[in-house]
């Protein structure tokens, strides 16, 4: 048996898209940056952003859905899904043809992390910060 779990904070990079899968299941996505700052060796400031995209599944993914906005701030504990064919992050051409990538994570867990009034035009989220939504089982997910 193998396992692995990644957890990571940041910020929602865009409000979050909800669809229904064929059989009725709700699945949202959500893109979180993950960002860290420091100072070189040589004295210069660098700050460094990773992109994920996040999946929620079920009920989980209508609270997200419901509650989450551009610039939430969120604690997201799940599994990576790598690229097949290269075993890393999934790579595309963007509109004006640079590349961009990024880490796909299914969720298990997602925690609301912005505290009440922080969350962008449509209201906080329900009772503050700290709240949590555990994911669906394994066998519930369809691919």
């Amino acid at each position: 048996m193998t396992f692995h779990t990644t957890i990571l904070a940041g910020n929602l990079g865009r409000d979050p898209e909800m669809r229904y899968t064929p059989s009725g299941q709700a699945v949202t996505s959500f893109s979180v940056a993950v960002s860290e700052s420091y100072t070189s060796a040589n004295g210069e400031k660098v700050k460094k952003t990773i992109w994920f995209r996040v999946t929620a599944w079920g009920k989980q993914a209508e609270i997200c859905n419901q509650y989450l906005k551009k610039g939430s701030k969120v604690l997201v504990e799940g599994r990576i899904s790598a690229d097949p064919n290269t075993g890393g992050p999934k790579i595309w051409t963007k509109q004006d043809g640079t590349s961009g990538s990024s880490f796909e994570i299914t969720a298990n867990t997602v925690r609301f992390l912005s505290a009440r009034g922080e969350v962008g035009e449509s209201g906080p989220i329900p009772g503050g910060g700290g709240q949590e939504f555990e994911g669906p089982s394994e066998d519930d997910i369809p691919f």
